[in-house]
């Protein structure tokens, strides 16, 4: 059993729903990560999704999309965050690993070179946003080698028939999108995301998480309701960025010019721990009402 399914058996055994915090790696900068992701469970993540940072994140909404420039800005590529994961393996052997990102970085490393160092670094499974199911046979096949669970999206206008043909190349969970749109956008309709989990649930025996729209702990209570998972990210990523003061885009700004130079990296870091501290303690309240 990998590590993802024995988490999820567990949450479901005691009764509660997982909870999945997504950041950015290498956001607002690189040496935050790691003592990121022990905060993230201290406050009450059962699975960390870690985005791998990438210049054209399609799926993301503005929010996310500017941690991914927050993270570039510091040059963090697919080595960087392999070794994140690998520095907090050192410390926490249990709580599973996702990399989520596109299949470019993939792809430019080799299906077979990435798989054995994500593998050696401690990663559990991977999502690829941007990989449909059509194409992914060859993905699949390499990772289920080296045993690292294959996560796909489904969305709100995903066909029954194409649902059918993701849960069975899936591994470790689905991954629901409860909104039509980028990561950040609109309001939950409750009764839609339930009948959609219901759907997908006649399909799989996988359990399914549901993300996107999720921003606090009343959010997380209405989800958690049908979901067996909550995944939490742009009110996240926002917060962190909120917490060092590079919230929103400033076009002026000379790119050459790092914005946290000459500041207290170690004062900021308490800031945005105190802050990932904060969010994510509430989602996990409410999710598990």
């Amino acid at each position: 059993m990998s590590r993802i399914a024995a988490c999820l058996e567990a949450c479901k055994a005691s009764g509660r729903k997982a909870v999945i915090p997504y950041i950015v790696a290498g956001d607002p900068w690189n040496a935050i990560t790691v003592p990121a992701m022990h905060t993230l469970v201290k406050a009450g993540a059962d699975i960390i999704e870690l985005g791998v940072p990438f210049s054209d994140p399609m799926a993301e909404g503005p929010v996310i999309q500017l941690g991914h420039e927050r993270a570039l800005a510091h040059n963090v590529g697919m080595g960087d965050v392999l070794a994140m994961v690998a520095e907090f393996r050192e410390q926490d052997p249990n709580t599973p690993v996702v990399l989520m990102g596109y299949a470019n970085p993939v792809e430019v490393m080799g299906y077979d070179a990435f798989a054995k160092a994500a593998t050696a670094a401690g990663v559990d499974g991977v999502l690829t946003v941007d990989m449909p199911p059509e194409e992914a046979g060859d993905m699949n096949a390499v990772f289920r080698e080296y045993q690292l669970d294959t996560i796909f999206l489904i969305a709100p206008t995903t066909t029954e028939s194409r649902t059918e043909a993701i849960c069975a190349m899936a591994t470790g969970y689905i991954y629901y999108v409860s909104l039509k749109g980028v990561t950040g956008a609109g309001h939950i309709d409750t009764d839609e995301v339930k009948r959609k989990v219901n759907g997908i649930k006649a399909s799989t025996s996988l359990p399914v998480c549901v993300g996107f729209g999720i921003k606090d702990g009343d959010s997380a209570a209405a989800i958690g309701q049908c979901a067996d998972g909550v995944v939490v990210g742009s009110v996240l990523v926002n917060g962190m960025g909120e917490s060092v003061g590079m919230a929103t885009r400033d076009d002026n700004a000379d790119a050459s010019v790092d914005p946290l130079a000459g500041k207290d990296r170690v004062a900021l870091a308490e800031v945005v721990n105190a802050r990932i501290l904060s969010i994510v303690s509430e989602i996990a309240k409410g999710a598990n009402r």
